[in-house]
């Protein structure tokens, strides 16, 4: 995995260092942040580092990093499409922490990581989903320029036990790149 940077931002590789723990925990711990997003929040600093060792590193998943400090703010990843087959898609998924919602990281990001799948990845087609309450990942998958595709009911079994429905974008690569001309 290569580090991303951007005008604010760099987005990492995570590790298993204290630093990397003690950050996941920080935003993860908070009772606004997973549940919107349809995991439990972190109870212990040993739970946030079994997530990095277990989902993070396995997978191509960053660290979202504050540039000037350092500090992470949140993640955001890729992973293999799962309602397309035999198509080159990648379907992306983040979370960010609450006191830096509303200021733009999270699209900041997700664009990076978008030019990145589209034109080093050389995939056809991002997907994103999010719950149909989840309303600011909705504005930012919107603001990325992800088309909705529909509802898939009962799409995602979350933490508590029960399934929730999935509202479910995409975007092409041409769709991309004729947007990044504009």
């Amino acid at each position: 995995m290569k580090t991303i940077e951007t005008e604010r931002l760099l987005l990492t590789p995570w590790t298993t260092d204290e630093a990397d723990v003690e950050g996941l925990y920080a935003y993860a711990k908070n009772q606004n942040v997973g549940p919107n997003a349809g995991w439990s929040p972190h109870a212990s600093l040993e739970e946030s580092k079994e997530i990095i060792e277990t989902l993070f590193l396995p997978n191509e998943v960053w660290a979202i990093r504050e540039k000037e400090s350092g500090k992470i703010m949140g993640s955001i990843g890729l992973e293999s499409d799962r309602r397309r087959e035999d198509v080159k898609s990648l379907e992306m998924g983040y979370s960010l922490g609450e006191e830096f919602w509303g200021c733009g990281y999270m699209t900041e990001a997700a664009r990076a990581v978008m030019d990145y799948a589209f034109r080093e990845l050389d995939i056809v087609v991002m997907a994103i989903c999010t719950g149909p309450e989840n309303k600011r990942s909705q504005r930012v998958i919107e603001k990325c320029g992800f088309r909705f595709e529909g509802i898939q009911r009962k799409g995602y079994h979350i933490y508590d036990g029960t399934d929730r429905d999935n509202v479910v974008y995409s975007i092409l690569k041409e769709e991309f790149l004729d947007g990044e001309k504009e």
